[in-house]
């Protein structure tokens, strides 16, 4: 089974494998395997569940939610996302303004079909609104029983010392940062994790697995492999196409005896290599069928050696990315539309 872990400085509990639903429900897959793939995560031991509002313009929610129908409420826990574009898009359907959020909140608890989420989380930093009517926002949103803890999601180290002061003026608990992070995608290590250390703070983190790229199903100088996410025409928006070069692949590749080793596979080597960081809470890991739930929580509870951190370290080199300024890069500059 799935081992819990603590989530920031809270007694919030979560296990550290995390479903999350961002490229296939509502879209990728049909919703009856969805729906069975999040019964699969249930029956393996995994409680805890992340989604968002853009996910599929809403879809994604309203998918969960009927998976989730018929569970006791108290026994799981929910997670979803405010930032990024809704509804038809207008001029106030994205950000994170008191008016988008305190609207969002609640049709993402319709979507769901409950009347609270236990992480609710500012998808990106809204540069156009002040920070301090965000945070009074979800202030609000705590306080009346719609949310129990806030988090954020790509925010630099700055921005997240700013929003968990004033989220602590208010009497609200901000604990939790959710990043992409992997082997090859390290841009949090210097600045986002010590910051969250010293916060209280913990990582709910995304793209374990490089967008699948971790799983060795790649190889150099061959074409992606017919249903894969690179072979997908849209796989470019997941950001995926950064760790197709051939060196990447090829160092991949070289990580098989690693994994081999653990008696893991090469996917589950990635999951359970971001959880030997501390400061990581929870590896967001998705599934489009029923079956990879059960090889994905095998990662859970794995313990690698000081000695073979070190070997992964040798193989992949320089193709590891560790600037910190990337998440700031990466950030949108305005709001989007």
């Amino acid at each position: 089974m799935v081992t819990y872990r603590y989530l920031g400085n809270s007694g919030l509990k979560i296990t550290e494998i995390t479903f999350g639903n961002w490229l296939t429900h509502g879209g990728q897959v049909e919703n009856e395997t969805a729906i069975k793939s999040v019964h699969a995560a249930l029956d393996a031991g995994i409680t805890s569940f992340d989604t968002a509002d853009v996910y599929m313009n809403g879809k994604a929610e309203e998918v969960l939610g009927e998976a989730l129908r018929g569970q006791r409420r108290e026994s799981v826990e929910v997670f979803t996302k405010v930032y990024w574009p809704t509804g038809p898009g207008g001029a106030n359907d994205s950000g994170l303004s008191r008016k988008h959020i305190m609207e969002s909140i609640d049709g993402s608890l319709r979507r769901l079909g409950t009347d609270y989420v236990d992480l609710y989380q500012a998808h990106r930093y809204d540069t156009e609104t002040p920070l301090e009517e965000t945070m009074q926002a979800f202030a609000d949103v705590v306080r009346q029983g719609k949310a129990l803890y806030i988090g954020v999601s790509e925010w630099t180290a700055d921005q997240l010392r700013a929003g968990h002061a004033l989220a602590k003026e208010l009497g609200i608990h901000l604990i939790s940062s959710q990043p992409q992070y992997s082997m090859l995608w390290r841009v949090i290590e210097p600045e986002v994790v010590p910051a969250s250390e010293e916060l209280g703070v913990s990582q709910i983190v995304w793209s374990p697995m490089a967008q699948g790229v971790l799983s060795g199903k790649y190889l150099p100088g061959k074409d992606a492999p017919a249903g894969s996410r690179a072979a997908d025409k849209n796989a470019s928006t997941g950001g995926i196409q950064r760790f197709l070069t051939d060196d990447v692949l090829t160092r991949v590749q070289q990580l098989k005896p690693v994994a081999d080793e653990l008696g893991l596979t090469q996917a589950q080597l990635a999951i359970a290599w971001v959880l030997q960081n501390r400061n990581v809470a929870a590896a967001l890991v998705g599934a489009s069928r029923p079956e990879q739930v059960a090889e994905n929580v095998k990662a859970s509870g794995v313990e690698i050696p000081a000695e073979l951190m070190t070997r992964i370290d040798e193989i992949l080199g320089d193709v590891v990315v560790r600037d910190a300024a990337k998440t700031a890069e990466n950030a949108p500059k305005t709001r989007p539309s």
